[in-house]
């Protein structure tokens, strides 16, 4: 895996790594994911101390609105990467007492056969996770825990009281236009809290600002000992 450059967000949590593809007439091949180049790398050290333990893959087509998802027990960070299409991923801020709470930054992924590079965006635990599709698209994330029935919740991706101040107007703004047209949205997103909602629920408190990342790699370290 070559490691082409490192980014962080306007919420510096949020991270994108971008990984080298090589083109000729035949195709690519790129190799997307090694867990030595990862733990080598000067700038992606927000990864040393984290094991994915799912892997899963999920079409969508054009329209497509998923998310804002959470889960805890286990707490579940997640690694993203389009392998075919055009989305833009999001992730907001549910720390309570963090700075950016109830902020949200979106970035914009693109896989097409002659696309350059690849890009992850890294989403660690304490931020919900939405996605936003152009085109039917093929997107592949890695967790760091196991899916938990009984322990996830949702914020509306079109709650009216997320602050979207730090994202990219232009994502924004394409963001919108999905919404507004022929949105294609599960019933159970489209009802989730909004963000008061959310932050009034009991629940709420299982994601604290400072708290979260060590109470993720306890969890990491549990789900390890309980495969051993």
């Amino acid at each position: 895996m070559k490691i082409l450059a490192v980014e962080e967000l306007a919420i510096p949590e949020i991270k994108v790594v971008r990984f080298a593809r090589y083109s000729d007439q035949r195709g690519y091949f790129t190799e997307h994911m090694r867990r030595s180049s990862l733990d080598k790398h000067p700038q992606t050290g927000f990864l040393r101390d984290v094991e994915f333990v799912q892997s899963n893959e999920s079409f969508s087509r054009p329209g497509t609105i998923r998310g804002l998802h959470v889960q805890w027990n286990p707490y579940q960070g997640k690694l993203v990467r389009a392998i075919h299409g055009h989305l833009v991923d999001l992730a907001l801020d549910i720390r309570l007492g963090s700075p950016t709470f109830g902020q949200i930054v979106g970035y914009e992924l693109i896989a097409h056969e002659d696309t350059a590079y690849g890009e992850w965006i890294w989403l660690p635990p304490g931020f919900a996770h939405g996605v936003c599709f152009f085109e039917p698209t093929v997107i592949e994330y890695y967790c760091t825990g196991e899916y938990s029935p009984g322990c996830e919740a949702g914020i509306s991706p079109v709650a009216d009281d997320i602050d979207w101040s730090l994202c990219d107007a232009r994502l924004k703004r394409m963001f919108d236009e999905v919404a507004a047209g022929a949105m294609l949205l599960s019933d159970k997103d489209r009802d989730g809290f909004t963000l008061a909602g959310w932050a009034a629920d009991a629940r709420s408190a299982q994601f604290v600002y400072a708290a979260t990342r060590a109470r993720a790699i306890a969890d990491s370290s549990w789900q390890t000992a309980e495969r051993a």
